[in-house]
């Protein structure tokens, strides 16, 4: 008898793991085998080393008398595979022998399929497994310094977005937990979210930034969708190698399995264990390390990185050419993304600084100010609240380069809405508090007259700084007082100053003579001085097409790549998002979703036409790149081949970008050493 076997793969797994539509599928031929003849016959799965942790040993499970689609469609829960130990000891060892000759023919851990029928032992199939990151870092290394691969092809094999878990908190181990049920740890880190009990829920709830777990009895190719939307997976049935930790494993998300305790009632949308009922909506917590489920919301913890992981962060200085700098708010953003590795500050948004609770009464005295002098007034109140702020920063990146952006946003963003401030108003009418009331309609009136049509190309960055100098003017001062007074204490740093929504060469001139002349004050009042280079920011086609002009009056470019997608595209990134992206992923009308891979067909073009024409002006212009593109790696080779100093992340994802720069590195050397013996 033979055995055909569809390799099915659909739409979306397609545009996950980047396979064309016209690629086909496959279809094997081979002899049929029976795992269910009888006591002596069986199927399993087994692993070379642990797809969970890495662990050299061998993996997996096995179950007596039934056929491999037993096991993988989670129907019955199987036994770990070293309970033959006892049983079938000689089988073990023969498969332990046959693993350990195909990890070091296919140089990486196997995942086998095998039946056994009377007591034979059959491979199936074997191919490269499926991993946590966890233990995708750990076998990737250990394979590394076994010598069975190079130390290029260890940091070639780790996918930077799956890493991203075990750059996140996870659960505090003294933590007091409402532990309802256990299941099997299948995909390592927590999540917490609400109660989903179907992918579009989970897929819905994505789109509103909700986290979401994905509840069900077992995943199916069908769920797929609802597992990329969701932040963590449980299932009731199953193993650690049915369909729902398979793909958890492979998109990098926690998941817990086999959690027969629990009984799911779809149509009335309720999970039921024991005496507990919880209803779609409910707040829980999962670890696909351990396999618990817990009740609510609950404590975490800062990550802590294994040896392996190190050791790999180690290698990836090694190669990579680009410098990873981070995207900060704050001290506390800055010393987290120093610990994680950080070699600088690529965009400290100063935004964030004006709107702490304690501040917003200044900022909207700023907001307020009938003239210059009652605004340099309300500013001068927030010169020592934001110069802590920069010290904070700039002690934690002591001999860095930090590059602080100016004010980018519109004013009206620090202010309340006009819907709730009309509720105030009508809070205190009939309080009768009318000093309240009147101060409240004074300030929804400035809102009205502040409101603009579109305001993400309105009144907002060099715009306002031009119209409203003396912002720039006190943002420029503070800046260096801050590094004047480090320096006294022997504390070195190295500010530059970002000129933000340039689209025009005057502007930057303009800007730049009113920073410089606020830092020239600064230094001959302090007796000392520091250079601070003023650099553009490059997010508006118009200033990449007049880069060669707005060279002539900056230190350096940095691109903004969200706002430069949103401006090359014309999407506003929520509302394409939230009602058409979506669709036109699925209908091919866009390969990519722009604000994750950088589409270098456009706006990868308006980057490289701003740097050849940056550099013609100034051969050695200074280039840097900050957004979300930062840790996707095809985006990154595109930064490698346009030879930017440095690419900036969000703080937790700094050592990803670390690794997809040194794949960068790594691919464009390997893609020059062919050119050569070609």
């Amino acid at each position: 008898m033979l055995y055909l076997a569809p390799g099915i793969i659909n739409g979306l797994s397609r545009r996950i793991h980047k396979i064309p539509d016209n690629l086909g599928t496959a279809v094997t031929v081979q002899q049929m085998v029976f795992g269910n003849l009888g006591p002596s016959s069986g199927t399993g799965i087994a692993f070379s080393r642990s797809p969970s942790t890495g662990e050299k040993r061998l993996y997996g499970e096995f179950m007596f008398q039934a056929q491999g689609e037993d096991i993988v469609a989670g129907i019955r829960t199987p036994d770990p595979l070293y309970t033959l130990k006892d049983k079938k000891p000689g089988l073990l060892e023969d498969l332990q022998r046959n693993a350990t000759i195909l990890e070091n023919h296919y140089k990486d851990v196997q995942d086998i399929e095998f039946t056994v029928e009377e007591g034979n032992l059959y491979l199936l199939q074997t191919r490269a497994a499926k991993r946590t990151a966890q233990a995708g870092i750990k076998i990737a290394v250990e394979l590394a310094e076994e010598g069975i691969i190079s130390k290029e092809e260890a940091l070639l094999r780790i996918e930077p977005s799956y890493i991203r878990p075990l750059l996140k908190h996870t659960i505090d181990p003294n933590g007091c937990v409402d532990v309802i049920a256990n299941g099997l740890g299948a995909s390592s880190g927590a999540a917490t979210g609400i109660i989903v009990f179907d992918p579009e829920e989970a897929e819905r709830h994505h789109r509103t930034g909700q986290p979401a777990i994905l509840v069900r009895s077992e995943t199916t190719p069908e769920d797929i969708h609802g597992m990329v939307a969701s932040d963590g997976i449980l299932t009731t049935r199953g193993g650690v190698t049915s369909h729902a930790a398979v793909v958890a494993r492979d998109l990098g998300k926690p998941c817990v399995v086999g959690c027969e305790s629990i009984k799911i009632n779809y149509g009335q949308k309720q999970l039921h264990v024991n005496d507990l009922t919880l209803i779609e909506g409910d707040t829980i917590t999962i670890c696909g390390s351990s396999g618990r489920v817990i009740r609510g919301e609950i404590p975490l913890v800062a990550p802590v990185f294994s040896r392996e992981f190190l050791t790999l962060l180690h290698w990836a200085d090694e190669f990579k050419t680009m410098g990873v700098y981070c995207s900060v708010n704050s001290p506390k953003e800055a010393r987290i993304s120093r610990s994680m590795g950080a070699e600088g500050v690529g965009l400290c948004r100063t935004e964030q600084m004006f709107m702490e609770p304690h501040r917003m009464p200044y900022v909207t005295k700023m907001i307020l100010a009938r003239n210059i002098w009652e605004r340099k007034q309300a500013l001068s109140n927030l010169i020592p609240m934001q110069k802590e702020d920069f010290l904070g920063i700039f002690r934690s990146m002591e001999g860095k380069k930090v590059n602080v952006r100016l004010l980018d946003p519109p004013l009206h963003e620090f202010l309340p809405s006009q819907e709730a401030l009309a509720l105030e108003i009508e809070r205190a009418r009939v309080a009768m508090n009318v000093k309240e009331m009147e101060e409240k309609e004074k300030l929804l009136k400035r809102i009205k007259i502040l409101h603009e049509s579109n305001p993400a190309f309105g009144h907002r960055g060099c715009r306002m700084g031009i119209t409203y100098p003396e912002i720039y003017e006190i943002q420029a001062r503070i800046i260096a007082y801050a590094a004047l007074e480090l320096k006294k204490e022997k504390v070195y740093v190295y500010p530059q100053i970002i000129v933000p929504l340039l689209s025009h060469s005057n502007e930057m001139k303009e800007v730049r003579e009113t920073v410089t002349k606020a830092l020239e004050e600064v230094f001959a009042a302090m007796g000392d001085r520091i250079e601070i280079p003023i650099g553009a920011f490059l997010e508006i086609p118009r200033a990449c097409i007049t880069a060669h002009k707005i060279a002539n009056y900056a230190d350096f470019f940095i691109f903004g790549t969200n706002d430069l997608t949103s401006s090359a595209f014309a999407f506003s990134r929520d509302d394409a998002e939230g009602k058409y992206l979506a669709y036109y992923l699925d209908h091919k009308v866009l390969p990519e979703n722009p604000f994750v891979v950088l589409d270098q067909e456009g706006v990868g073009e308006l980057i490289s036409i701003g740097i050849n024409k940056g550099k013609k002006v100034k051969p050695g212009l200074s280039i840097g790149i900050c957004g979300e593109h930062t840790s996707d790696p095809s985006s990154v080779e595109f930064m490698q081949e346009n030879h930017m100093e440095f690419i900036s992340c969000l703080p937790h994802l700094v050592p990803a970008g670390k690794i997809a720069a040194a794949q960068a590195a790594i691919k464009a050397k390997m893609l020059q050493n062919k050119k050569d013996t070609d």
